[in-house]
């Protein structure tokens, strides 16, 4: 799969994502830090990405009719870094799981 963190995210976890064999992104490695929210999602369509967001505005933009963006909305709050991979690594399977049967959102808690 291939991903895009957006800003509210560390970059460890395009590292951590990356060190299990995916594509991913950072949108401050892709020069997309300041880019408005309809751009980071014209981005990820057009890259293929799933965006990684905490941001709930991706929510509506998702649910936009002929929408094809997906979006991992991560609402974990705020925590340490570690807390935030180990919840990937728990809810990893049901991600895949989702994707794989068409949903365009998965919400990770």
């Amino acid at each position: 799969m291939k991903f895009l963190i957006d800003n509210q995210l560390p970059q460890a976890l395009a590292k951590h994502l990356s060190a299990q064999g995916h594509d991913c992104q950072h949108v401050l490695g892709v020069n997309l830090a300041n880019a408005p929210d309809a751009g980071i999602c014209l981005y990820a369509v057009s890259q293929e990405r799933i965006l990684i967001s905490k941001d709930e505005d991706f929510v509506y933009l998702v649910g936009r009719p002929g929408s094809t963006m997906r979006l991992i909305w991560v609402r974990t709050g705020n925590c340490r870094t570690k807390t935030l991979l180990s919840a990937f690594d728990r809810s990893w399977l049901a991600i895949e799981s989702c994707f794989a049967a068409g949903d365009r959102l998965v919400e990770i808690r």
